[in-house]
């Protein structure tokens, strides 16, 4: 694997761990795809730092159990906005 893509999920873990980030927010962050923040936590981390790697993992677990709380909430929010510009 190369240096960089080592460093890469490293870094991705950490912002993950020390933000409580989602999988979206760690690519807007770092500027590359969902999929390769995944592939690097679970894939690649696990190789290089098996304990960084589950730390991360627990994060992401968490916030995948939340996604729904975080969409509706979301949408309260958007709609929240319209009804206050229209009145």
């Amino acid at each position: 694997m190369k240096d960089y893509i080592e460093e890469r999920a490293i870094n991705i873990a950490n912002y993950i761990i020390e933000n409580n980030a989602t999988v979206r927010q760690t690519a807007r962050t770092f500027g590359i795809s969902k999929s390769t923040v995944h592939k690097d936590v679970t894939d690649r981390l696990m190789q290089l730092n098996p304990g960084l790697a589950k730390q991360a993992r627990k994060v992401l677990d968490v916030n995948k159990s939340e996604r729904h709380i975080r969409g509706g909430m979301a949408t309260k929010e958007k709609y929240m906005h319209q009804h206050q510009t229209e009145g």
